[in-house]
């Protein structure tokens, strides 16, 4: 018997609660590893140049690292139960629905973390547990609040500013119920069958806003229809979402949602895409560019936000640009006639210097 898949991470980090709920869809035997500090700091170091969770090691021994290329492979590996659609209006939509996921989220989940100090007791106790395992109470609370420590030294540079708070509630209080609303007509994100968007959506939801005890109780508890979407997700139940294909539509509930990728989100990427080229002329060659640059200003709900321009993000973007690239001419214009009637067709015209991922950096690819 073969060795099963091994998926490094914690329960309470945003990105493995994607990938965890994606192999769990899809049936996938994994072993279901909890990362101690030696294998954190040392092994997956080791093994990928960079600290961070989730890691996948595969059956043959290899080690994978980021969400997006763990999600690739598997499916590659196991194509049955497809998770990203064919149609191409809701293929392209699962990416850029993906990128949204695991970029925009970022700041509204470690909002609600770390600025409610009744999450910390669970974070204490689970982070203290698997990251030294049988050791004193005592030096579990010291490992842990280093941690913590270190997680909220990054909270300024993605947007979490005491001045901005308002304006994030705001805006959480608003999208969780157009959430609310559309899960009250559809069981996934493109309608009858989980895809890609899904588990990218369980990063903030199963991982952050559906288990941190305030978020949990004051933001999800109260959208049961949100809910339950996040329990599907989560805890999958045998052939639920069966299908030969993932969705294969585009609800009309989910407009407010892209709308808003489109007034905002794109925004985004267009003020960290103009930083990166400005920074390309004066960055060695083979020298990736660092993990965040200056602030952007964009739009959020009816404020104005400021956040570090993270190159990554780019990344993600060139990602989905090129599901879109790969399309046939025909399908192509399917793709654009809808980005249109949202007012966002000018995303499939970007120009974004071809990147490559670099541990938790991004690295532009130049002519040879």
């Amino acid at each position: 018997m073969s060795r099963p898949y091994t998926l490094y991470g914690w329960h309470l980090s945003y990105f493995t609660g994607k990938v965890r709920s994606y192999l769990l869809h899809k049936g996938i035997a994994f072993i279901d590893q909890q990362v101690n500090l030696f294998t954190l700091m040392w092994t997956i170091k080791r093994q990928t140049g960079a600290v961070v969770m989730p890691v996948l090691r595969t059956p043959q021994g290899a080690w994978v690292q980021d969400s997006s290329v763990i999600i690739d492979q598997l499916e590659a590996a196991h194509p049955q139960r497809p998770v990203v659609p064919v149609s191409p209006v809701p293929r392209f939509a699962a990416y850029l629905l993906e990128a949204w996921c695991d970029e925009w989220w970022i700041p509204i989940a470690m909002h609600t973390r770390w600025n409610y100090p009744e999450n910390y007791a669970l974070f204490e106790r689970e982070a203290g547990g698997h990251l030294l395992p049988g050791l004193p109470k005592a030096l579990q609370r010291r490992a842990v609040a280093y941690v913590a420590d270190s997680l909220r030294g990054k909270l300024h540079a993605v947007g979490v500013r005491p001045e901005q708070f308002a304006a994030m509630d705001r805006w959480t209080n608003t999208m969780l119920d157009q959430l609310d609303a559309h899960f009250a007509q559809h069981p996934y994100l493109l309608g009858q069958q989980p895809t890609l968007a899904d588990f990218s959506l369980a990063g903030p939801m199963v991982a952050h806003l559906g288990r941190d005890p305030w978020p949990a109780r004051e933001l999800v508890a109260p959208r049961p229809h949100l809910r339950r979407w996040i329990d599907r997700v989560a805890s999958p139940k045998p052939g639920a979402g069966d299908s030969p294909h993932a969705g294969e539509v585009v609800p009309a509930s989910l407009k407010p949602v892209f709308q808003a990728i489109v007034d905002e989100f794109l925004p985004l990427l267009e003020g960290i895409n103009k930083q990166v080229w400005a920074a390309l002329p004066a960055l060695p060659p083979g020298k990736a560019l660092r993990r965040g640059l200056a602030d952007v200003e964009l739009p959020m709900g009816d404020a104005r936000f400021k956040r570090s321009a993270l190159p990554y993000t780019l990344w993600m973007a060139q990602r989905t640009l090129d599901v879109y690239q790969a399309m046939s001419p025909a399908d192509q214009n399917q793709v654009h006639a809808w980005l249109s009637s949202l007012g966002g067709e000018r995303l499939l015209a970007m120009t974004i210097p071809r990147l490559r991922l670099q541990g938790l950096r991004v690295l532009p690819e130049r002519p040879s």
